[in-house]
Order: C-alpha cells, then sequence, then structure tokens
C-alpha cells in the first residue's frame, strides 16, 4: 500500500492533486499530507524546481525541496503535451482538491481550466495561490517571498532603527500563504460536507502579508502612524524586547502585565522602579521607555542570560535567551512534543521539523521519506486512473511521463 492510501488522520479519505512548485504550495500540501490526505505531486519531467536548490543535498534531492514534501506520492507527467495533459485531467478527476501556483491564466492555457473543470466537477474545491491574486491591476505581476515582504510593508517594520530594512530570516510571504490556502482549503472541505459544492479558493501572498500586518496595520489606519523598524522592541510595550546579559548573550523578555513588571524588576534587584513616577503605570513606563531601558540594561549586565531566564521563569515572567537553529532545535526535544520526526527511504535517513497541529483521536502516525521523482507515477497510473501496463509503456516511451 502506498504511503497515500494508507495514512490515517483527520484529512484520511481526502485526495489532492498538487500541481505547486517550490514553497508555498508544497507547504501547503505537506500541511494537508500531514493530517492524513493523500496528496499526489504532480511534476514535470524536469521535478519541481526546488529538487535543484544549493547548497545541501541527501542523494539527488535538495534539503530545501525535502523540508516541505514528506508523506506525498510522485508523477512526473509532461503537461506541455495534449496526452500528459489528458492523464493530469483524469487524476483531477478522481480529486477532492487540486492545489497549483501557477500565475493566474497559465492553467488555463495547459488546458486545465478550473472554471470548465469545475462546471464538470462542481464538488471540486480548487486552491489558487499567486503573488497577488486573480483579480485586481497587479494580477500579472511575478512575486517572490522578498517581493512581497517588501510590497507589504513587513520589510519597513524589519530590522533596527535607522538601519536598512531587512527581510525576515524565515520565508514567510510564502509560508503565510500556504498557512491560508490551508485554512481556506479545509473551510472550503467543510462547506461542501454542507451543500455538496465545492470553492475557489483564491490566495494571494501580497494579501497573506497584509494581513499578518495585524496591530501594526490598525496604527497605520486608525491613527495615521507609519509604524518605524521594530528591531527587537515593541511599538506598545516597552518591557517586552531583549536585553544584553553579563555573558554577552542575549536575553528576550515580555513582561507584558502590571504583575510580570513588579515581578521582573524585583529579579533584576531593582524594586524601588516600580514606585517611581515615571514608570507607575503602562502608559508612563511607554513615554520614558528611553530611561526605563538604561536601568533595565544595567541590571541584566551583571549575571549571564540563563540565569536571567530562570530568575524571570521562576517568577512567572516569560524569558528565553536568543538561541541559534541548531541550539533551538535541539532544546525542542527536551520539550517533549517529538517536533523533530525521523524520515527513511531505505537509502537515506533524515530530520526533519514536523507538524505542529495536534489532534485527540487522530494521531499523526508513520511520515513518509519526500518521494523521488515520478517514484509512483506506475502506480497512480495503474490504480488511480485505470491504465494497462501497456498504456504506461507507451507514455513512457513518449517520454509523456517519466
Amino acid at each position: 500500500m502506498s504511503a497515500g492510501q494508507s495514512r490515517s488522520g483527520a484529512l484520511s479519505g481526502v485526495r489532492i492533486i498538487d500541481l505547486t512548485t517550490f514553497l508555498s504550495g508544497p507547504f501547503c500540501t505537506q500541511m494537508l499530507a500531514d493530517l492524513g490526505a493523500d496528496v499526489i505531486k504532480v511534476e514535470n519531467p524536469a521535478g519541481d524546481s526546488s529538487r535543484t536548490v544549493p547548497p545541501h543535498f541527501v542523494g539527488d534531492d535538495s534539503a530545501y525541496f525535502l523540508s516541505t514534501n514528506r508523506n506525498k506520492r510522485s508523477i512526473a507527467v509532461d503537461m506541455k503535451s495534449p496526452h500528459g495533459v489528458d492523464v493530469v485531467r483524469r487524476l483531477i478527476a478522481s480529486a477532492d482538491v487540486v492545489v497549483e501556483n501557477f500565475r493566474p491564466g497559465v492553467c488555463a492555457r495547459l488546458g486545465i481550466d478550473p472554471e470548465e473543470i469545475r462546471a464538470g466537477q462542481p464538488q471540486l474545491v480548487w486552491a489558487s495561490i499567486t503573488g497577488f491574486g486573480h483579480e485586481g491591476a497587479w494580477r500579472d505581476r511575478g512575486a517572490y517571498d522578498l517581493i512581497v515582504q517588501a510590497a507589504s510593508g513587513v520589510m519597513s517594520l524589519t530590522g533596527e532603527p535607522g538601519g536598512p530594512p531587512v527581510r525576515l530570516g524565515i520565508p514567510a510571504g510564502d509560508l503565510v500563504a500556504g498557512l491560508y490556502a490551508a485554512v481556506g482549503i479545509g473551510a472550503a472541505l467543510h462547506d461542501r460536507s454542507r451543500t455538496g459544492l465545492g470553492r475557489m479558493v483564491d490566495v494571494a501572498m501580497f494579501d497573506s502579508q497584509l494581513a499578518m500586518l495585524s496591530y501594526q496595520s490598525a496604527y497605520a489606519l486608525i491613527a495615521g502612524v507609519t509604524p518605524p523598524p521594530q528591531g527587537s522592541a515593541h511599538d506598545s510595550i516597552p518591557t517586552y524586547r531583549t536585553f544584553r546579559a553579563g555573558d554577552g548573550r542575549v536575553v528576550a523578555i515580555t513582561a507584558n502585565t502590571d504583575g510580570m513588571w513588579r515581578n521582573a524588576c524585583v529579579v533584576l534587584g531593582i524594586p524601588e522602579l516600580t514606585e517611581d513616577p515615571r514608570f507607575v503605570d503602562a502608559g508612563s513606563r511607554l513615554e520614558n521607555r528611553h530611561e526605563l531601558w538604561v536601568l533595565w540594561e544595567a541590571a541584566f549586565a551583571t549575571r549571564p542570560a540563563q540565569e536571567w531566564v530562570d530568575l524571570m521563569t521562576a517568577k512567572g515572567v516569560p524569558a528565553a535567551t536568543i538561541r541559534t537553529v541548531p541550539e533551538a532545535l535541539e532544546e525542542s526535544e527536551a520539550a517533549g512534543r517529538e517536533m523533530i520526526v525521523d524520515l527513511d527511504n531505505g537509502d537515506h535517513s533524515i530530520r526533519v521539523v514536523g507538524n505542529p497541529m495536534r489532534m485527540s483521536g487522530a494521531p499523526g502516525g508513520a511520515h513518509s521519506y519526500p518521494p523521488g521523482l515520478g517514484d509512483d507515477t506506475d502506480q497512480i497510473l495503474r490504480d488511480e486512473i485505470g491504465l494497462g501496463d501497456d498504456d504506461i509503456a507507451k507514455l513512457r516511451a513518449e517520454n509523456i511521463v517519466l
């Protein structure tokens, strides 16, 4: 039995045809596969372009690709061929969901127009992830993570005050769009369970970044201000930021409430600040934040970072040292949430970060290694659209499938 056919989970029984490449779409469909969906990844014979992203590889596939394609099956089809398009359309006929991240209009040019297909398959959910959406003046613009981080204002908030704008260290433009697409697909499937009809889910990377501006967009729209670069601080809470400890490491602290503020001052050995008129309430602390920071910075410099974290945590003040990625991954194992999962395909073994969603009564079960290009082509053609061995051999001889 294939990984897709044998998976359990909340989305068990849902079949998804994954026409996506690179990051936003594969990230979305991996989440759905983690939740039990049977995800059939359709690639062209050259493969998803993320398979060749340097510098790290396991066998023929990049670490980049391996991070977002577990629990899927792969079929390689030349969609520029009429016979290849026919194969994909027949796969779609067996599906509950299609996910693609082509530019608007590309699907129609390929021969898989979602409007035409959904007219004959009204129960189908079709999710499209694009840079700027299917409507509006910017619909034909290309976009990558950096572009939407820049265009949405996110980069203007990132970096130290007075410094240049900085891209987030994670590809939030792609990942957030993938998350919104997964939410939209879940909602569309729920709606279909009531109405019997699927929906078109249109997610723009740009829109998704605007939505993630959260209170910063409200400050701009309601208060008419231009939020500045945030550095490691907070526009509204001066005791929500980082401080350098005596050993040179940096401590993040979030003393958000009056109780946390008082406890933090006690831990720092400066309880008198809680009676200081400059810092008597949240508004006063914000107004006099620069004076407050000088006092706290001097106090933090008297002990090593981990001591401060332990002392703050014991008093109910959330705190953490700033960790490197390897340190964070190592520490995550101590948390006991099993966020690092082992994948093995017989030839290679890797460790990757797993799915953060936990559902009672729906254990995640075993994870399957990301598929090699076309690993499941024969099985999918045979089992899902009913082709015989001779038909498959003919398609392969004509270079329509790999």
